[in-house]
């Protein structure tokens, strides 16, 4: 593979302006055929199978409604000692209804004094609009206009919040998230390259690779049921592997020029070594999130899937318009190479190793146990990890969902919104239904943490009734799911004939996702583990390396876990980070947390420890080759790891939540990985275990496939051609 990535870099230096052209044409091709079939992003996130699936799937048959329809939720609140049953605020809310009535496209507008959708105190009410349309047919002006008529309620005084499905959904690409990381990821490279030039090449190729993936994935979304986040997430992960893949040829590209190598000659050396790194790394993350497929979840496969195809885009612009940028600058790189001249003669000890190196093998069992250490105490909170889904009260508390939310919760109680739709089956019983139901409701009231049911509503055959329960508390509150498996634990026999229950509904549905993920992550966890295990075994040809790495990964996996517990969970350090409530951990976190830092913990681990590998298979010197490592693929590393944590660090501030708490998991797993497991622990265990650290028995040895990831075979091919045939540097050079 090293000698076809060589001829690919090659002849990519050479044709830079065409090879350049073909991905700006793909691009333009691509975006084309997106605007033409119309992006569409869904926001289901079910799990087909699911208890409440099941229930809401028969509650459909049971209970036919016709089509969808677009709905707007109105929640007016009393301001001071006022109460909405005065004179005037009935009579501005009715003026409010009537108005948004004038609008051809509603169907109705129930007011709260007719529906009783009041409180007791008369401070809290709310009326539900229903549109002709589905809401994604409902016209913005429809929104506009029942945003006008609020203010006759707004004018007497009264708060009016909006939620709803007609209210838009804004989704951010290329916001202040991306433009954070973008500027972070620049200060590095400036400082890694000194220069502003250089710096700004690995931007450019991650950017190209990055709209590529963004393009397909608007297209997929016409096609396929694709969530609005994993565009985001495909964006966060495309933009930071793709500097990072940027950064691993560049540099070893500027290393060859500043050793005297001809440019282009470099440019393909580079390719054919650093490349070979970059497409397995890019693979390792790629099967890492494919396996998101292997957990039976759709939404998360197909969140798996986009940015998976975000990566791969990463390492093809990597491998192809990389060496053409690279080639377009030509000798220019040589600048950046002089401003480091000085600062590596400087020191004479420098030249085998550098101080962390040094350190670290002179102290590696203190290093070690300190790292460890510290990484088990912040792993901790995880033991207490509740999942779930969040909801409008963890939005900003500026935003109009979450003071809908909280006007809802003060008025009618933390459970009003995570109402619970109960389904009671009585399909097989012959006696009278009707009292059936009723006692049905009575059991359910007489639950705890039950503090409303209405009465069941049957339907036209009355086999099947719905019985509305609000719970005393929250959608999120754990108190809320045994209150729904409590229910599904019910029935009632009535003279040998069984009335069984089923739950759905919003929370319910979100309740059952939380634990079908959480169950979802021990196998997901040992599939990677495993395969992270055989991978690092053919790669380093090694029993302990593959150990300690795979016992990094999974310190690294629980100490982000419990960090992210401790600021989304528990609420700690909420303002430091932006986080405006606390809440249960996004479900499908821990599971793509483990898709995603395997893939970037393998990454480092991989172009870290290979120098290693390379420096043993030629000294035979342990701690030689733990130096080597440190000092020439370390600071690559570091940049790497820095670059990762600032791209990420910039969703933290993004405006949905689920993106904020996957941008905090991240930002932190990665900075737990790069700098204590693989910059500290790996070279401080690899120091203890001397030799035995790349002990293979010979029986295994035979077996295995020999992979050439450093590119020996390479290098030596182009020994023996530079000896019988010496290359006329000039005739590739630059133009």
């Amino acid at each position: 593979m090293s000698t076809l990535l060589y001829k690919l870099g090659k002849w990519s230096a050479l044709h830079k302006k065409t090879v350049l052209a073909v991905w700006v044409a793909l691009i333009a091709i691509i975006f084309s055929v997106a605007l033409v079939l119309k992006p569409s992003f869904s926001d289901d996130m079910s799990i087909p199978g699911t208890p409440s699936e099941k229930a809401n799937d028969l509650l459909q048959e049971e209970f036919p409604s016709g089509p969808d329809k677009g709905s707007l939720r109105i929640v007016f609140g009393a301001e001071d000692d006022e109460n909405l049953t005065s004179e005037n605020a009935q009579q501005a809310i009715s003026e409010v209804l009537a108005k948004i009535k004038e609008d051809k496209e509603v169907e109705s507008a129930a007011s709260p004094f007719e529906a009783q959708t009041i409180n007791a105190d008369g401070t809290v009410a709310y009326a539900d609009i229903t549109y002709k349309e589905a809401a994604e047919d409902v016209p913005a002006s429809s929104l506009e206009h029942a945003k006008e008529s609020l203010k006759i309620a707004e004018d007497q005084g009264m708060q009016v919040e909006l939620s709803g499905d007609i209210m838009p959904f804004e989704l951010e690409i290329g916001g202040i998230s991306e433009v954070i990381g973008i500027v972070m990821a620049f200060i590095v490279l400036s400082i890694t390259f000194a220069s502003f030039l250089v710096a700004g090449l690995p931007i450019l190729n991650a950017l190209l690779g990055l709209i590529t993936s963004i393009g397909l994935t608007l297209i997929g979304s016409s096609i396929f049921d694709i969530t609005s986040f994993s565009l985001s997430l495909s964006v966060m992960i495309g933009l930071a592997v793709g500097i990072d893949y940027a950064l691993f040829i560049f540099s070893k590209h500027r290393q060859q020029v500043k050793d005297g190598v001809e440019i282009n000659e470099s440019i393909a050396r580079a390719n054919g070594t650093a490349g070979g790194a970059v497409i397995f790394a890019g693979l390792t993350v790629i099967v890492a999130l494919c396996g998101l497929t292997v957990v039976g979840i759709p939404f998360l496969a197909a969140m798996g899937i986009t940015a998976a195809l975000s990566v791969l885009f990463a390492v093809l612009v990597s491998i192809t318009a990389g060496p053409a940028v690279l080639a377009l600058i030509g000798s220019r790189i040589n600048k950046a190479n002089r401003l480091l001249s000085k600062s590596s003669e400087e020191s004479k000890e420098q030249t085998e190793s550098n101080g962390w190196g040094r350190f670290i093998t002179k102290h590696p069992l203190i290093i070690a146990i300190i790292s460890v250490v510290i990484l088990l105490i912040i792993s901790i909170p995880a033991a207490d990890m509740r999942l779930g889904l969040p909801d409008d009260g963890m939005k900003a508390e500026d935003d109009p969902a979450r003071q809908a939310y909280d006007l809802l919760a003060d008025g009618f109680g933390d459970g009003f919104n995570g109402t619970l739709a109960v389904l009671v089956d009585a399909s097989e019983t012959t006696g009278d239904q009707s009292e059936q139901y009723q006692k049905a409701t009575e059991e359910i009231a007489k639950l705890d943490n039950v503090s409303q049911a209405t009465p069941a509503m049957p339907n036209e055959d009355g086999r099947y009734a719905i019985i509305s329960v609000v719970p005393e508390t929250g959608p999120n509150d754990s108190g809320t799911a045994d209150l729904v498996h409590e229910i599904r634990d019910l029935s009632l026999n009535d003279g040998g004939e069984e009335i069984t229950f089923q739950v759905t509904g919003l929370t319910a549905i979100n309740i059952d996702i939380a634990e079908k993920l959480n169950d979802a992550i021990p196998v997901f966890g040992a599939i990677i583990v495993g395969f992270a295990f055989v991978l690092l075994l053919i790669v380093f040809r090694s029993l302990l390396v593959p150990l300690t790495a795979v016992a990094g990964f999974l310190l690294t996996m629980t100490a982000t876990l419990g960090f992210s517990v401790f600021i989304l969970q528990d609420g700690n350090l909420n303002g430091l980070f932006g986080i405006p409530q606390e809440g249960p951990i996004l479900a499908f976190l821990p599971i793509l947390v483990i898709g995603i830092l395997f893939g970037l913990a393998m990454d480092y681990q991989v172009f870290l420890v290979s120098r290693m590998h390379e420096e043993y298979t030629v000294t035979k010197d342990p701690v030689k080759s733990i130096l080597a490592g440190l000092k020439y693929s370390g600071p690559v590393v570091t940049a790497a790891g820095l670059i990762m944590i600032f791209v990420f660090a910039g969703f933290i501030f993004a405006g949905d939540s689920m993106i904020k708490s996957m941008g905090l998991a991240l930002t932190f797993g990665v900075l737990f990985d790069a700098f204590i497991v693989r910059l500290a622990i790996i070279p401080a265990v690899m120091k203890l275990m001397g030799h035995a650290s790349w002990y293979l028995p010979k029986w295994l040895d035979k077996i295995i496939p020999n992979v050439d990831l450093e590119g020996h075979e390479l290098s030596e091919k182009l020994s023996e051609q530079n000896a019988s045939d010496p290359i006329d540097q000039k005739q590739y050079q630059s133009n």
